[in-house]
This record gives C-alpha cells, sequence and structure tokens, in this order.
C-alpha cells in the first residue's frame, strides 16, 4: 500500500510546477508529516472496507453445492430453508442442524465477526464487558464490538469531514474570489451577510433544526456547509486584494481575457497557499465537531456508529474504563495525524522558506 502510494505522489509529479515539486519534496522530507499523511490514507482506506473487515455476514457461504456472498448482496431467508419472509441470522443458520449435517456446506467470516450494531451476550457477562481475546477493545453498555464500532465510526467521521472541507472549500473559494476580485458594494455587502452568519450560535441552530426536519447525515452536512466556508473565505479574500493588481493580471485585462478566466485560471492557482495549507486544519474541526455533537447527542441518529457517542457511553460508565480509553485515543491519535500533515503542509508551503529549497 505504501508503494502504490509513492508510486501514485510520484506520476502525479509529471505535471506539477518545479516549485510545487520543491514543495512536495520538502513535505516528504519531514518524515513526521509524510508517515502521518500515509498513516491516514492507508487507515481510511482500510476503514471504506469495513464491511469486509468486521461483519455480522459472512463473506462466502457454500450451502448446497451453491456459493453466496451474503457480505454483498441480501438473499430471503427460503435460500437457505428458512420462512421466504425471515431475514437470515447467518451465526444462528451455522448452528442449524439442516446446515451442520449438510455435505460441504460452510462460512467464512470476517476476522471481526461482528456488526455495528450487533449485540454480544456471553454467559456470566453483562455489559460493557472489558477487552477480550473475543473483543479486543471490549463491549459498549448494548454488548456492541467497540473495535467494530471504531471502524465504522472513523469511516463516517473521516468521510463526513472530507465531504463539509471539500464543500467549505468550494464555497469559500467562490465566495472569497467575488469579493476580492470585485470589492466596492459587493464586497461591503457580503462582509456584512458573513458577519450575520458567523454570529449564529452554532450548537442553537443545531438543535432548532434537528428538532424539525430530524438528524440525519444531510442534514448535518447541510448544517456545517453554512458556516465552515467562512474561515476560507478571508483568506481567499485578502489574497484576491493582493494579486488582482500584479502586472499579470493587468495583461489579462488588457488582452480582453474575460473576468471568470482571469479569476480562476491566472489569479486562483497563485492563491493556492492558504487553501492547501489551510484544509488539514478545517478537516481537524469538522472531525472534532462532529464527535462533540455525538457526544452531547445532537449529531448521527442512532444505531450509527460514532466515536462520540461511545465517550459519551464512558461518561455513564465511569467504572468502564475501556470505553473512554479507547474511543477517546483513537480520536486523539486521529487528530494528531492530521496536525502532523498540516504542520508538515504549512511548513512546505510557506512562502518565506523559498529560499531555503534545493
Amino acid at each position: 500500500m505504501l508503494y502504490f502510494l509513492k508510486y501514485v505522489i510520484k506520476e502525479l509529479e509529471l505535471k506539477l510546477s518545479p516549485i510545487t515539486l520543491k514543495r512536495l519534496e520538502r513535505f516528504r522530507k519531514n518524515s513526521l508529516s509524510y508517515a502521518s499523511f500515509l498513516i491516514l490514507i492507508v487507515l481510511y482506506v482500510v476503514s471504506l472496507f469495513a464491511d469486509f473487515i468486521a461483519n455480522d455476514k459472512p463473506l462466502v457461504v457454500f450451502y448446497k453445492n451453491k456459493i453466496y456472498f451474503p457480505v454483498l448482496f441480501f438473499y430471503p431467508g427460503d435460500t437457505f430453508g428458512l420462512g421466504k419472509s425471515d431475514i437470515p441470522n447467518y451465526k444462528e443458520l451455522q448452528k442449524r442442524e439442516p446446515f451442520r449435517e449438510g455435505s460441504g456446506n460452510f462460512m467464512i467470516f470476517p476476522p471481526i465477526p461482528y456488526g455495528y450494531n450487533e449485540s454480544l451476550f456471553f454467559e456470566g457477562e453483562n455489559p460493557p464487558t472489558p477487552p477480550t481475546l473475543k473483543n479486543l477493545l471490549g463491549t459498549d453498555d448494548r454488548g456492541r464490538d467497540i473495535l467494530t464500532r471504531l471502524i465504522y465510526g472513523y469511516r463516517i467521521s473521516f468521510s463526513f469531514a472530507l465531504l463539509i472541507t471539500a464543500a467549505g472549500m468550494i464555497i469559500g473559494v467562490m465566495i472569497g474570489a467575488l469579493q476580492g476580485y470585485y470589492g466596492g458594494v459587493l464586497d461591503i455587502s457580503m462582509q456584512r451577510f458573513i458577519e450575520i452568519i458567523s454570529a449564529l450560535p452554532f450548537l442553537y441552530i443545531i438543535i432548532i433544526i434537528s428538532s424539525s426536519l430530524g438528524r440525519s447525515f444531510w442534514v448535518l452536512f447541510l448544517l456545517f456547509i453554512m458556516f465552515d466556508w467562512i474561515g476560507i473565505s478571508y483568506f481567499i479574500r485578502s489574497e484576491f486584494y493582493k494579486l488582482r493588481e500584479m502586472p499579470f493580471v493587468e495583461a489579462s485585462r488588457a488582452l480582453g481575457i474575460g473576468d471568470g478566466k482571469i479569476m480562476f485560471r491566472h489569479i486562483l492557482p497563485n492563491a493556492l497557499t492558504p487553501i492547501i495549507t489551510f484544509l488539514p486544519f478545517d478537516l481537524i474541526g469538522a472531525i472534532f465537531s462532529l464527535s462533540a455533537l455525538d457526544f452531547l447527542g445532537f449529531g448521527l441518529p442512532p444505531p450509527a456508529p460514532s466515536i462520540g457517542e461511545l465517550i459519551r457511553q464512558g461518561m455513564n460508565n465511569i467504572s468502564s474504563y475501556w470505553l473512554s480509553l479507547f474511543p477517546a485515543g483513537f480520536l486523539f491519535f486521529i487528530l494528531l495525524l492530521i496536525a502532523f500533515v498540516g504542520e508538515g503542509v504549512r511548513s512546505a508551503f510557506d512562502p518565506r522558506d523559498y529560499h531555503k529549497m534545493e
């Protein structure tokens, strides 16, 4: 995986400018930041295949000389000798005499044979249960495997943060570019609008909207987008104010090039430094905000796996140390990796250090 990532990065370098190549080289030489970046990518790619790593549905079922893939497809109960309207419980099905006595019948489960919402009740134990060989990080207050919920929770949190960051960057860049390029009445009007949005209490907005529209992934996404673009718009606005008077912009105007092309083909490539340096820290803010909302009970609706929801369980079960220790430690580890990447990117793209590039 690491060699593949290095190969992709190396191939992309062929299309980048010499200055950008020097910046990337400086980032690569920062071993801590580069290693953190690779770890984050690997963890996220692994989480994308969580269904094949942790699931209560088998990867493969061989039944009556036929092969089934329950992890990919749904099969009705009558496929395995149950009622047509029954939803197969594969672990129970595996224990049934018809399946066990059948010639060559077998199931292959993922390495972690638990679903993220599957309640596990072992004889003589009441959830939450401490870490064991069966549950490496223990179970939560409903008997669900914590490691499984962390894997799925990380996938949701990181995907959510990436979507928010990308959408916020696009909106912030467009609004900041319009403000900085045109200035005047448009700039003043947009600044007053931004000040109004910034003054709105984020948590109260979440509570009000969630109570009327309900809690869901896309409702939270839209609410985050309302506020996330504001920070980057300030940076882009200032960059466009500075660059719009540069000689290459004046030359483009003299040649009759339209404002749209000047803004996004000539000025924007020269204003990418604040975007790239701001992005990792915006990612941290999005992940932490979602975890905080889940902790407060205003985030994703249950039973969606969430790091913040696990930490909240730890607050309600003080004696069950694993409910707080492992989710909080994992969240801290992920945010620390992103912070290392952000610091490396900031250092590599810092214009004050151009003279150090060799």
